[in-house]
């Protein structure tokens, strides 16, 4: 029953906020580098941070020094979204955000190195999470495919509260409702990709330095694979890589190639589970198998992505030239 109120009360506030953001003009305009032609609401994964806030309150304040960092994170990524502020300001919050959810897990107690790779990580993988925020549906389906592995994990390392993911994954449903459709109500927005990469880095640091398994890591391989080669392929052709762009795989294969583009985030969160399923049975092998297993699935993703994008380059993005 406490569930179901959590998720009406979270309807509730989506609705509450896409009254003030019409009222107050947050929409995202369609330009050249979008892949959308209306104009739709902005920042709607707000709703993530809204999730965990009840999650706090309701647990009696667990987690409080990443909820500082996550709503520090919140603060500048939603400010971003309606003013556009400067590198340097919302690097400086990701950073202190990122040594919070550090300090949280307890990082600061091991070697140095540990403390460099979190942060180098968790950087990447949460600017990774907001380029990667493209097409209806993408970061609802991919999201909730990570959300359910470490819910599945969960159940026999407890790493992390059980109700920490519900709650998250009950904001994910709300946001879902709202984003995944061809006429989506909202983007998530800066706000929401970088709320929600924060929210299940934080759960699957928990979940590596429990088990003490590195190849869950994995659990994050297809954006991951997507990203990196996109930022390869930007700096092979002397692109600025911070720039806003439509070269990613799932751009490609919505934009030019012309596939239903709610099929495609579907079928990004349908792999990332197949693969995550597939990291579940790795984790109970012994380490070295761990270590091959990983390297093979890495190498086979990126063969096929290659080639599979050269092809579309190839044959539909360049004849658009």
């Amino acid at each position: 029953m406490l569930y179901i109120i959590i998720l009406l009360l979270l309807f509730v506030l989506e609705l509450v906020y896409f009254r003030i953001a019409d009222q107050f003009n947050i929409i995202d305009k369609p330009n050249q580098r979008s892949s959308h032609v209306a104009l739709t609401l902005r920042g709607g994964g707000i709703i993530f941070y809204f999730a965990v806030s009840l999650y706090f309150f309701i647990s009696g304040y667990e987690y409080p020094w990443f909820f500082i960092g996550l709503t520090l994170m919140t603060i500048v990524s939603f400010l971003d979204d309606i003013l556009t502020l400067s590198n340097k300001i919302r690097l400086a919050i990701h950073f202190i955000s990122v040594l919070l959810m550090a300090y949280e897990l307890n990082i600061f107690n091991m070697p140095w190195y540990y403390l460099l790779a979190t942060f180098i990580i968790t950087v990447g993988v949460i600017n990774a999470y907001n380029f990667m925020d493209g097409i209806n549906g993408i970061t609802a389906c991919y999201s909730l495919s990570i959300g359910g592995l470490l819910m599945v994990v969960n159940r026999n390392e407890h790493f992390i509260s059980q109700d920490f993911l519900i709650y998250t994954m009950l904001g994910l449903a709300v946001f879902t409702f709202f984003n995944f459709r061809t006429n989506a109500k909202c983007f998530a927005g800066d706000v929401g990709s970088v709320s929600i990469a924060f929210i299940l880095l934080f759960a699957l640091g928990a979940l590596i330095i429990t088990s003490g398994k590195l190849v869950y890591v994995l659990f994050l391989a297809v954006y991951g694979i997507d990203a990196v080669w996109t930022i390869i392929r930007r700096i092979y052709l002397k692109e600025d890589i911070f720039s806003a762009h439509r070269s990613h795989l799932y751009q490609y294969l919505g934009n030019e190639v012309g596939i239903n583009k709610l099929l495609i985030s579907f079928f990004y969160g349908f792999i990332q589970l197949l693969i995550g399923w597939l990291v579940i049975e790795t984790a109970n092998k012994p380490a070295i198998d761990q270590l091959w297993i990983s390297i093979i699935l890495l190498v086979c993703m990126s063969i096929l992505y290659l080639f599979v994008k050269a092809y579309v380059v190839r044959k539909f993005v360049r004849n658009d030239l």
